[in-house]
């Protein structure tokens, strides 16, 4: 018998490599971990294949969430990179936009530019929006690339004026630096973002060459250990939450930045569209950090672009706000206050209770102290937690400063601190773009996020909480689950808006483009799929608002149904008497996403059953509710034993593999026929 084919996803985070393997016939789901290893992480990849996956015949292919390029950011140890610039502006990673790194810090600093100043070579040439001031001869691009040879660099980064408006002096100093350095990679800033303002271009530029020697290597060495393994060459998930083949990722390092947490997002909003949700929160509560998305219309909020490790990447991605908050983070006292993380144990030493080396205290030392985790079902099992050590990490490190030596009380704080934190986190994501948090429902996934999600989601007013099917692994199932998905973007001339025919052609052309790329990966024209957007602003503003067109517009309503949802857009951020009528909207950049739809696993539906969950009811236990302050016989029970349409009232724990689910007081939780508990809190509305 042919085996059942699988669609493979895989997540490095950075505590735990999470695999999840989902049948394409009748989409059963495989989810296994492995421990990280931030050395190579395709070490833990392969260990989580070799431990978790199907048989090498039953794997239809593999898509792969990495944080290569983050880490690589984090660390600042990529490659040793040469910038070439305009002569007079060879000074802008520095500059940067003149912001100050902490408004009222004034000791803060920005990160060191990718590039050192002494590696950015001035070219003598100049373009300006008007056409060429002074040319580059062949000789001055000689010259540079003699410049840029005594250096010795990795790779060579070129970052001209106005390049996105003409492209030739690039293209002609490009020329010559591979004919200098013939085994050198050289990057052109029009190739990788072909847009307006110099400073976004020229840092997204630096971040690609600093990021793609890596990122090669790395993806070479993952392939080799997949064909060792009799398996298909991996995809990588990208910033914008789709997949690129490897080859093309290795072009394209600098889409990767959040290649991890998007595939989170993506997930989630597959699950979020299924359970009938058009508005949703996800959060991703790992080992290391927490990540919040945005789901809007049953798909996941892409932005232009933002900082990753204080680098600017002006490319697409799926909105992803972090934070350094996690199960592994360290809980520590500063002063008089009880701060937690950015420092993290991760899975090595790991927190206190690992047993493993560890001596500092964790959330998750807080979250076994009060009740929480049962110390002998922690993996499924596979890791017992040590409730003793996990105590005198509290009680030597927090509880003896601030909280009387009470150690309990001193988890407790960690709890309600780290809960407080990944509060402002959701604030952050959907106030400051505009949304209400009370009309979303919140998807909860990742190690923690089941443990903490209620802890927070009643301080924003949510009224429910969605926890999937294998929550601890989701980032990694959204991966199995990616589309192929390819974006382009340009910077238009000024005017353009009141230009109909040009307009409707600029589009057609970045839709040809874009749909050329996807087709190229064997994806049937029918089934794909155009998003067109554009990013505007009242003219003389500085700041744009990205707005997206129905999918219904016509040719040769573009300009008005541009007009129109620029204004509907801009009331929705900053307010009805915000809208200026009597100025004219500005039309900066326009942009279409192209998707590759691929064939999807299906998801099975079960027949409900009584919602009596009794027959899934472990010991009871006591547990320290802070909200309830103080000690509660808590009801427990199995997960994988509760069955659709089993109801059960909190205060309740569910323990399932990997993760644990909190049901406060006064919340309900139930299972929907796809096997996602959905918790309500009995406040607020259902979205």
């Amino acid at each position: 018998m042919t085996p059942s084919m699988h669609s493979i996803g895989i997540d490095v985070g950075g505590t735990f490599t999470d695999l999840v393997a989902v049948s394409l016939a009748d989409g059963g789901v495989i989810a296994g971990k492995a421990l990280s290893t931030p050395h190579d992480q395709s070490v833990g990849v392969e260990a989580a294949l070799t431990a978790h996956a199907p048989p090498a015949a039953a794997v239809a292919r593999i898509v792969h969430g990495t944080t290569v390029v983050t880490n690589m950011l984090l660390e600042r140890r990529g490659a040793r990179v040469a910038l070439c610039a305009t002569e007079g502006a060879t000074d802008l990673l520095l500059l940067r936009r003149q912001e100050r790194a902490a408004l009222y810090d004034l000791s803060a600093h920005h990160p060191a530019p990718l590039v050192e100043p002494s590696h950015v070579v001035a070219v003598s040439e100049r373009i300006a929006p008007e056409g060429v001031v002074r040319s580059l001869g062949d000789g001055e691009a000689r010259r540079v690339a003699d410049a840029v040879a005594e250096l010795a660099p990795e790779i060579v980064a070129v970052a001209l004026l106005h390049s996105y408006a003409d492209a030739s002096h690039e293209r002609l100093l490009g020329e010559a630096l591979r004919a200098r350095l013939p085994d050198v990679d050289v990057v052109l800033s029009s190739d990788v973002l072909p847009e307006i303002r110099e400073y976004e271009r020229t840092a997204t530029t630096a971040c690609e060459a600093y990021a793609r020697p890596g990122v090669g290597r790395y993806l070479a060495r993952l392939g080799a250990r997949l064909e060792s393994l009799a398996l298909p060459a991996p995809g990588v998930v990208s910033s914008s939450g789709g997949m690129r083949d490897a080859a093309d990722a290795a072009r394209h390092a600098a889409s990767l930045a959040l290649s991890g947490p998007a595939g989170g997002v993506a997930g989630a909003a597959i699950v979020a569209r299924l359970a009938g949700f058009e508005r949703a929160l996800s959060i991703d509560i790992g080992g290391t950090s927490a990540d919040v998305g945005l789901i809007l219309g049953g798909e996941p909020l892409v932005e232009a672009g933002g900082s990753v490790a204080g680098v600017p990447i002006a490319l697409p991605r799926v909105l992803v706000e972090t934070v350094s908050a996690g199960g592994g983070s360290i809980a520590w006292v500063d002063d008089t206050r009880l701060r937690i993380g950015p420092q993290s144990a991760g899975g090595d030493p790991g927190p206190a209770s690992y047993g493993w080396g560890g001596t500092l205290p964790t959330v998750t030392d807080a979250d076994l102290v009060l009740g929480f985790l049962n110390p002998d079902r922690f993996l499924s099992g596979r890791l017992r937690l040590d409730r003793a050590r996990a105590e005198r990490a509290i009680g030597e490190h927090v509880a003896g400063r601030l909280f009387d030596g009470d150690v309990v009380q001193a988890a407790a704080g960690i709890r309600r601190v780290v809960d407080a934190q990944m509060g402002d986190l959701v604030r952050k994501a959907t106030i400051e773009r505009g949304h209400d948090p009370r009309s979303f429902v919140l998807m909860s996934y990742g190690g923690a996020g089941p443990l903490h999600a209620a802890g927070y989601a009643r301080g924003l007013g949510v009224g429910m909480i969605v926890v999937p099917p294998a929550a601890t692994a989701y980032s990694a199932y959204g991966a199995a689950a990616s589309d192929i998905r390819h974006s382009l973007q340009r910077s238009v001339r000024a005017g353009l808006l009141e230009d109909e025919h040009e307009l409707t052609s600029a589009y057609a052309r970045l839709e040809e483009e874009a749909r050329g790329l996807v087709l190229a990966q064997q994806v049937p024209a029918e089934r794909t799929r155009v998003m067109r957007w554009a990013d505007m602003r009242y003219r003389r503003q500085l700041h744009d608002v990205r707005v997206t067109l129905p999918p219904d517009t016509a040719d040769g309503t573009l300009s008005s149904s541009l007009a129109k949802v620029f204004s509907d857009r801009y009331q929705a951020l900053y307010g009805a008497g915000a809208v200026l009528p009597n100025l004219e909207p500005q039309l900066l950049r326009i942009g279409v996403e192209v998707v590759g739809l691929i064939d999807k696993p299906p998801v099975p539906a079960a027949e409900l059953a009584p919602p009596d969950p009794s027959a899934a009811a472990l010991p009871s236990r006591r547990v320290f509710w802070p909200e309830e302050g103080g000690w509660i016989e808590t009801p427990i029970y199995d997960g994988p034993a509760l069955r659709p349409g089993n109801a059960l009232d909190g205060p309740a724990v569910i323990e399932q593999p990997g993760t644990t689910v909190v049901v406060p007081a006064g919340a309900r939780a139930e299972l929907d026929r796809y096997g996602n508990t959905l918790i309500t809190l009995g406040q607020g509305s259902r979205p």
